[in-house]
């Protein structure tokens, strides 16, 4: 077995692990986020928020087993510790200073930086003939697409 965040093979089951690896820290790191707004949410959309960050807390939970275990399955080793998902993630934990808009706000550019990792996901792994991979990034980003659309209306975008 590898490490999938070694860089010092370039097969394509590693790219491949690669790109997921990086999903299942953005989905840490999401998970937490979540949880963090989830417990923190005040103000007038208080018990709408509540709910929609729980819901999408436990999302982030089922996708962030899904991509490990697909790694897995491909005998990759998807990251486990807290610093090196810190390392790994393309997002950034919550602050502790968000309002309600901006916990909406930062969501909704998280999806936006997920959905664009995922799509150059899909493609790397049509590349390498590794459709189960490409569906089940497909099935992700377009969730997160309709997460994103929602809050961005939330938002009066």
């Amino acid at each position: 077995m590898y490490m999938a965040t070694s860089t010092k093979t370039k097969s394509k089951e590693k790219t491949v692990a690669d790109t997921l690896n990086r999903q299942v820290a953005n989905f840490s790191v999401l998970h937490m986020k979540l949880h963090h707004f989830h417990w923190y949410v005040k103000g007038e959309h208080f018990f709408t928020l509540h709910l929609k960050f729980e819901e999408l807390y436990k999302e982030a939970a089922l996708h962030l087993d899904t991509i490990a275990e697909r790694m897995l399955s491909q005998r990759a080793l998807p990251a486990a510790t807290l610093a090196e998902t810190l390392e790994l993630s393309s997002l950034k934990e919550a602050t502790g200073e968000e309002d309600a808009q901006q916990m909406i706000q930062t969501l909704a550019d998280d999806f936006e930086v997920i959905c664009n990792e995922l799509t150059e996901g899909i493609s790397l792994a049509e590349e390498n003939d590794d459709q189960p991979t490409a569906d089940l990034l497909v099935h992700i980003r377009t969730s997160l697409e309709k997460h994103r659309w929602m809050f961005e209306a939330f938002l009066g975008e």
